[in-house]
C-alpha cells in the first residue's frame, strides 16, 4: 500500500483539474474507465489473497457498518454548500448532521463536515488536495480528478477495505458491483467509491401544450416538425400574444443528437460524447444542428440574447408563460426544488401547460437517440494525509450511508413525518413545503453514496419522485419515460491525455464560436462554421480526436 505523497502532486493536480474543466454534475462526464472483462476475477482473487475470499476469514480492516467498534475516530467528510440553509440551521449545524453523528456515535465515529461552496467545488478541492488539507472523505462529479490524484500517489486504493467478503456488505448489496468497479483501475485499483444514480434520465425536450392543442398541431417527431411548431407558436400565437420567445437555448443536448452523425455508432458515439467542441469537431451533423440554430435565431424564433442569460431569467420566461420550446433538465417543468415551474405557471396563466416530447428522430438515419447519464453519480476519495484507521472509519461511514437507517433516511426522512408508505411500500411525501425546508435543501448533497436519492429500482424512484409533486404524478413520468426513449448513449467519463495541455485553447474558441454560429447572418453561416472548424484544428483537438479513438477503439 502507498504510504507516502509525492512532491510533484500540486503540478499534477493543477492539470488534472485543467484536464476536465468542463465536467461535474449534469455534465458529458459519468462513464466508467479503464474496467476490463477480467475486473470480478480479479477482485476475487484480491479478496482470496487477504483472507476473505471463498475460504473466508476475517478481513484486517472492519467495513461494514457496525462490525467493528471504534475508539472514538473523527472523520473529516466534504459537504457541498449551497447557501440554503433554512432559518435556524447552517450547513454544518442542523438536525441531519445530528442525526450522521447519533448513527455513527453509536460504533465509535464522530463525522466532522467540510463545507465547500458548490459553485466553486473545483477550485477548492484542488487546493486542498495540492496542499494536503483535504478532508479525509473528499468528493467530486469529476471521475479523472480521483484517479490523475490516484496515479501521482496522492490517495488510497480502497480495493484492501472493499473486496473482502465480510467488508462493506451493505455497499456491495446497495451500489452493485457495476457502480464499484466504475472507481477501478485496469490493475483493479480503486482509487475511490462512485455513487448509484437512481435514474440516468438527463435532459427533455418541453413544449407548451395548450399551444399545440389550439394551433392543431401534432406533437413534433422531427426538427422540420419542432420548426414548424415554434413558428407556428410565435407568429400565429393562439393566446394573441405578442412577447412570445419561440424558443430559449438553454442546454440543447437531445436536440443536437437528432443531427448527429455519430449517434448510431458505438465507437464514434463515444469519441464524440465529450466536452461540446469535440462534438462539434468530430461529428460533420454539427454543422447543420448549427445551420438549424442559425435558421431559428435569424427568423427572430429564439431569444436573441440567449447567451447572456441566467438561471433565474430563464424561469421567468417560462413561469410567466413566454416560452414555447426549450430543453432542460429531465423534470424540470415539475421539480419542486426548481420552484415548481409548471404549478407556477398555471397560477398565472390558466390553462396554461407545458409537456415534455419524445426525442426527434435523427435527420440522417430516422432513429430517437437520447443522452444519458452514467450509472455512477460523484466519487468520493481518500487522501494519503488520511491514516489507515481513519479510511478504515471512511468507508464504514459509506456502508451505512448504504442501508436504510442510513442513506435512506437522510434522503426520505422520517415515517409518520417525512412520509407514509404506499401499499407498494414506496415513501409517499406527506408535506412538500415542509420537507423542502426541513432536509430537501440538504439530502442530495450529504447522501454521498446516491445521486437522486436513495431507491432500490428505477420505477421505484419514478414513482417516488412523481408522489412528490401532487397533481403532477402523470407529468412526472412522462418526464422521465421522454428522457430515455429510443437508443440510450450513456456519457463518457474518459479524458484523453492532451486534454490538460490543450483544453484552455479549445474552450477559448468554443465559447466565441458557439454564439458566433448561432447569431451570424444566415449568408455568414458556412463561413463562419469552416471558420470555427480551422480554428478548432489550429488547437491541436485533433489529437484529443485520435486518443478518443485509440481508447474507445481497444474499449469495444
Amino acid at each position: 500500500m502507498r504510504r507516502s505523497f509525492k512532491k510533484g502532486i500540486a503540478c499534477v493536480l493543477t492539470a488534472s483539474m485543467l484536464a476536465a474543466l468542463t465536467a461535474g454534475c449534469g455534465s458529458s462526464s459519468t462513464e466508467q474507465t479503464g474496467n476490463t472483462s477480467d475486473t470480478a476475477a480479479a477482485s476475487a482473487e484480491s479478496s482470496e489473497a487477504q483472507g476473505t475470499g471463498e475460504n473466508g476469514g476475517e478481513s484486517k480492516y472492519q467495513t461494514t457498518y457496525g462490525s467493528k467498534q471504534f475508539d472514538d475516530v473523527t472523520i473529516t467528510v466534504e459537504l457541498f454548500d449551497r447557501s440554503n440553509a433554512p432559518e435556524g440551521s447552517t450547513i454544518t449545524d442542523n438536525k441531519w448532521v445530528d442525526y450522521v453523528n447519533q448513527e455513527m456515535g453509536k460504533v465509535g465515529i464522530h463525522v466532522e463536515f467540510v463545507p465547500v461552496p458548490r459553485n466553486d467545488e473545483v477550485t477548492k478541492m484542488q487546493t486542498m488536495v495540492a496542499s494536503g488539507t483535504a478532508p479525509d472523505l473528499t468528493v467530486t462529479y469529476t471521475y479523472a480528478y480521483a484517479e490523475d490524484y490516484y496515479n501521482q500517489g496522492g490517495t488510497w486504493d480502497l480495493s484492501p477495505f472493499i473486496d473482502g467478503g465480510d467488508q462493506a456488505q451493505n455497499m456491495k448489496a446497495y451500489l452493485g458491483e457495476d457502480v464499484i468497479n466504475i472507481g477501478r483501475n485496469a490493475k483493479n485499483e480503486l482509487f475511490g467509491i462512485v455513487a448509484k444514480r437512481a435514474t440516468t434520465a438527463e435532459t427533455n425536450l418541453f413544449l407548451r401544450k395548450d399551444w399545440l392543442d389550439k394551433l392543431g398541431l401534432e406533437v413534433p417527431t422531427t426538427p422540420d416538425e419542432l420548426y414548424n411548431v415554434i413558428e407556428q407558436m410565435v407568429k400565429n400565437n393562439p393566446d394573441g400574444r405578442t412577447d412570445v420567445i419561440g424558443a430559449i437555448e438553454w442546454m440543447f443536448y437531445n436536440l443536437r443528437l437528432a443531427f448527429s452523425k455519430t449517434a448510431g455508432d458505438p465507437i464514434k458515439s463515444k469519441v464524440a460524447n465529450g466536452e461540446d467542441a469535440v462534438v462539434d469537431y468530430y461529428d460533420e451533423g454539427m454543422r447543420d444542428y448549427y445551420r438549424y440554430m442559425n435558421k431559428l435565431y435569424n427568423n427572430g424564433l429564439m431569444h436573441q440574447e440567449y447567451y447572456t442569460m441566467d438561471e433565474d431569467t430563464f424561469k421567468s420566461y417560462i413561469v410567466t408563460g413566454a416560452v414555447g420550446f426549450f430543453e432542460a433538465n429531465v423534470n424540470f417543468s415539475v421539480d419542486v426544488l426548481r420552484g415548481s415551474l409548471l404549478k407556477t405557471l398555471q397560477e398565472n396563466v390558466p390553462g396554461a401547460d407545458i409537456i415534455s416530447i419524445p426525442n426527434l428522430k435523427n435527420v440522417n438515419d430516422g432513429k430517437q437517440y437520447s443522452g444519458a447519464y452514467a450509472n455512477g453519480g460523484l466519487i468520493a476519495f481518500c487522501p494519503l494525509t488520511a491514516d489507515e484507521e481513519t479510511v478504515e472509519a471512511c468507508m464504514t461511514y459509506l456502508d451505512w450511508m448504504c442501508s436504510k437507517d442510513g442513506g435512506f433516511v437522510l434522503y426520505h426522512g422520517f415515517e409518520g413525518e417525512h412520509y407514509e408508505l404506499d401499499d407498494a411500500g414506496i415513501p409517499v411525501v406527506m408535506d412538500a413545503q415542509y420537507n423542502a425546508k426541513d432536509k430537501d435543501w440538504i439530502r442530495a448533497d450529504i447522501f454521498l453514496t446516491g445521486n437522486q436519492g436513495y431507491f432500490e429500482t428505477v420505477d421505484d424512484f419514478n414513482a417516488c419522485t412523481a408522489k412528490e409533486a401532487p397533481g403532477y404524478e402523470d407529468h412526472v413520468i412522462q418526464n422521465y419515460e421522454n428522457a430515455l426513449t429510443g437508443t440510450i448513449i450513456n456519457n463518457t467519463t474518459y479524458t484523453a491525455p492532451s486534454t490538460a495541455d490543450l483544453i484552455t485553447d479549445i474552450n477559448i474558441v468554443r465559447d466565441k464560436y458557439k454564439v458566433k454560429c448561432v447569431t451570424c447572418p444566415s449568408a455568414d453561416f458556412d463561413a463562419t462554421f469552416d471558420e470555427y472548424m480551422s480554428e478548432l484544428e489550429k488547437t491541436g483537438i485533433q489529437q484529443i480526436i485520435d486518443e478518443r479513438t485509440e481508447y474507445f477503439s481497444a474499449q469495444n
